[in-house]
């Protein structure tokens, strides 16, 4: 779902709680799935700091005719492995999206409950933005799914 505010999206994964919050969390996991398959995520440029106060940075290599997307934001919550609430922006300035993924331990796995506030993008924006983060997700299923 997405509007003026935000998007909110749900995902189930074939696996635990503990190892979809370490793929948010080590710059390793995290450079495969976050920019989705068709994006690249070199894990040079991924730091994390995955406490409250600590920060994160990722560039995203979207090809030859787009610039890099130079992400950078701050964790507010972690609770390992239930949920994370972090900033995400490309700008300098405070205007930031707030990031919210609670992992929910289910029958099959983990039901991931994501969304994206902050009313600084357009509904449209908001739509290409859950579209994005849903292609990662798919992504992230494919890495869950090779780990042993």
């Amino acid at each position: 779902m997405t509007d003026a505010t935000g998007a909110t999206l749900t995902h189930t994964f074939d696996a635990t709680p503990d190892a979809v919050f370490d793929a948010w969390t080590t710059p390793t996991l995290f450079s495969t799935w976050f920019g989705g398959s068709a994006n690249e995520v070199p894990v040079d440029s991924v730091s994390i700091d995955a406490r409250p106060g600590g920060t994160w940075m990722a560039t995203m290599i979207l090809g030859e005719e787009m610039p890099d997307l130079h992400w950078h934001g701050e964790y507010l919550e972690v609770q390992r492995p239930h949920r994370l609430v972090l900033t995400m922006t490309d700008e300098s300035g405070d205007d930031r999206e707030v990031l919210t993924a609670d992992f929910v331990a289910i029958d099959s796995g983990t039901e991931l409950r994501f969304s994206q506030t902050g009313g600084n993008l357009t509904p449209e924006q908001y739509g290409y933005a859950a579209s994005g983060w849903h292609a990662a997700f798919k992504t992230l299923d494919k890495l869950l799914a090779d780990s042993p």
